[in-house]
């Protein structure tokens, strides 16, 4: 008897019509689904009339699924990989089954479909040669900032998700840290009924959640224009630095600890921690 084949099957992250023909096949003929959440899985499988059981695998239960799903591929069994949406693995679990499938020699294949990152990049009119997934951004702020700042000198665009009870703060977060004149775009429940774009300055995207006028409901996609030029990089790299140090110290010692670290001129510096410290305010 042969090895069964690992399936990685992108299923639709919103519009049914998104699933392909190959994914609609295969989810109907595999011998197992190995689903994020059974119960979401339960609702597509019974809208393309699918009768193949599912066992969930989720971040929780991951490694103790891999050993019971490696032995129904060495018995022969075709196995399916399904997230609750999109491409499984992308911001959601499975590598470590997939890794575990490929150390023990199965063969893997992927199906590929609808995409929650390709689907935000191919509209939000920002440059799409080189662009880095950060996945969801911290809870807490001090952290969701921290990060923010390891990323401001990144040229890439940037793609990221959030949840829609931290859209507001994350769009404040990202304006201030990088900058509200930095260009942005919002997509808001993607190729559902009530799919929304925004896009401006980081700055105006931030004022508009801030004050109600989109709602904050349904799942967020964020595309953030890379960090542009030397002298851009040079700014947001001082900025940084004046954040961590007025932290810890007033205003005219942050600016003259920055200038002696940066070459900065020290007034110029001591003007914009005040202006810092009086937007952390």
């Amino acid at each position: 008897m042969s090895n069964g084949t690992l399936f990685v099957v992108a299923t639709p992250i919103g519009n049914l019509g998104d699933l392909t023909d190959r994914a609609r096949s295969l989810l109907r003929e595999v011998d197992v689904i190995a689903a994020e959440d059974t119960r979401r899985t339960g609702t597509l499988l019974s809208a393309i009339g699918s009768s193949v059981p599912s066992l969930s695998l989720h971040e929780h239960n991951e490694r103790a699924r891999i050993p019971e799903l490696l032995a129904r591929l060495e018995a022969g069994d075709d196995v399916a990989l399904v997230s609750d949406a999109g491409t499984p693995l992308l911001a959601d679990p499975g590598y470590r089954l997939v890794r575990a499938a490929a150390q023990a020699e199965h063969v893997i294949r992927a199906v590929p479909g609808a995409s929650a990152i390709t689907a935000a990049l191919s509209v939000a009119g920002l440059p799409t040669d080189r662009f880095l997934f950060v996945g969801f951004l911290a809870a807490k702020r001090g952290a969701r900032r921290e990060a923010i700042t390891a990323l401001a000198r990144e040229t890439a665009t940037l793609v990221l998700f959030e949840a829609p009870h931290r859209i507001a703060d994350t769009l404040a977060d990202l304006a201030d840290v990088l900058g509200a004149e930095r260009p942005g775009w919002v997509g808001r429940e993607l190729t559902k009924q009530y799919e929304s774009h925004l896009r401006g300055p980081l700055g105006e995207l931030a004022a508009t959640f801030a004050a109600g006028r989109e709602p904050a409901r349904g799942e967020f996609v964020v595309v953030v224009a890379g960090a542009q030029g030397g002298g851009d990089t040079a700014l947001l790299e001082a900025d940084a630095l004046l954040r961590a140090l007025l932290e810890e110290l007033p205003a005219s010692r942050a600016a003259k600890v920055a200038a002696r670290l940066t070459g900065g001129r020290r007034g110029d510096l001591y003007d914009r921690a005040l202006e810092l410290a009086a937007a952390a305010d």
